[in-house]
């Protein structure tokens, strides 16, 4: 017979030899996490009202020292807060108005420039600027570590490293959320970074050299070698599966960058408990930090908020699609969102259709007997919309 003492000693060797298998299966891709984890030198400006400015350590730019800007925001009191990274986009900077958004709603929130940029314009020792140019240029292993999209992933990680050092941070308690280029740098960091608790990548995935609106400018002129060593490294569809925390993917249905058959690709990555997604016609694009379903989604995640509606796997039987769904709130209503139109996924025309809500299912018939793309969504009493994936048929 096995002593209890020898039996534990089995069981814990198999569950770490689990995480070990977990671990191992995660792709950091040319990213030192142990580095990263480690709280950057950083320096504190003076702070007015809930918002301070900060500079912290980068890395090594074509082989000199950096420094990343940031705004750091933080609720008064001395509670353990909740604390969010914010990811800014293309033409983006370090908003200070994003952080203070977030500290007036109860949270430590770090919102850094991603392209070399101090408050008054460019640093003399800030990493690559984010223009496309940079972005794409040819590169090699001696020059990747000189590639915006690792510098960027790596201030983002060093960020949420200092945040997660401040007094009255609960850095047990952080999640990310990222705009257009940030919602594509959110889905790359939420991979690798393993002690994130929530993420809401908006617009932005990955899959971008099949559809983006980067295929023709950037990703057709490269030789296929140049392609498949930027995709292998820094497209985020490398790293999506890595994923171990509630995620929501949110986008609209004509996003001018970020297609829908990309977007579904990259979401359909992340492992069904963690992924939700909100996919909304005609969604605007831009550095919109208002969106009702970012805010209350990391709530859900991050402290006491009540969740949001969790809609199951799209049906299709007799020409009717059909979903469970599960609510904390009333549903205000459901709709089958469709299109079709073919062609460009920016330009096709999308209708809606009331759906039915009855009990714990929606459904909806669907119109026509063409080709069709749908989907369907519910929207709850405070305005926040969840979707399913659509179907083509």
């Amino acid at each position: 017979m096995i002593g209890w003492r020898t039996l534990v000693g089995c069981l814990a060797l198999v569950w770490v030899g689990s995480l070990t298998a977990i671990s191992a299966e995660r792709n950091t891709g040319p990213w030192n996490m142990t580095e990263l984890k480690q709280t950057p030198a950083a320096t504190f400006g003076e702070a007015d009202g809930l918002v301070q400015p900060v500079f912290y350590a980068g890395e090594p730019y074509q082989n000199r020292p950096t420094r990343v800007f940031a705004w750091y925001g933080r609720p008064k009191g001395e509670g353990r807060f909740p604390g969010v990274v914010l990811v800014h986009g293309g033409g983006g900077k370090a908003f200070r108005e994003w952080a203070q958004h977030w500290a007036e709603r109860g949270y430590a929130a770090l919102a850094m420039d991603l392209a070399g940029h101090g408050p008054n314009g460019r640093l003399p020792d800030g990493g690559p600027d984010q223009g496309d140019d940079t972005k794409f240029r040819p590169f090699d292993n001696s020059t990747l570590r000189d590639m915006w999209t690792y510098h960027a992933v790596a201030a983002v990680v060093r960020g949420h490293s200092l945040l997660a050092a401040q007094p009255g941070v609960d850095r047990d308690r952080i999640g990310i959320t990222g705009i257009s280029w940030g919602g594509y740098l959110t889905c790359i960091v939420t991979g690798i970074d393993d002690r994130l608790k929530g993420s809401v990548p908006v617009y932005g995935c990955g899959f971008l050299a099949e559809n983006s609106v980067w295929l023709e400018p950037r990703f057709q002129p490269m030789s296929a070698d140049q392609r498949a060593q930027w995709v292998r490294l820094f497209d985020p569809s490398q790293y999506l599966a890595g994923v171990t925390c509630p995620t929501l993917f949110l986008n609209g249905t004509n996003d001018f960058a970020y297609p829908l058959d990309s977007y579904r690709k990259s979401y359909q990555l992340v492992a069904e408990p963690h992924r939700h997604i909100a996919v909304i016609p005609r969604l605007p694009h831009g550095h919109i930090w208002t969106f009702p379903e970012v805010d209350l989604f990391l709530d859900s995640q991050l402290r006491e908020g009540t969740g949001l509606a969790q809609v199951g796997k799209l049906q299709t039987e007799g020409g009717r699609a059909s979903a469970k769904v599960k609510s904390p709130t009333e549903l205000r209503e459901a709709q089958l969102h469709y299109t079709t139109d073919g062609g460009a996924w920016q330009n096709r025309a999308w209708k809606s259709l009331p759906a039915k809500i009855d009990g714990e299912t929606i459904s909806a018939e669907l119109p026509g007997t063409g080709p069709l793309v749908y989907y369907l969504a519910v929207k709850d009493a405070r305005g926040v919309t969840v979707s399913t994936a659509h179907a083509e048929r």
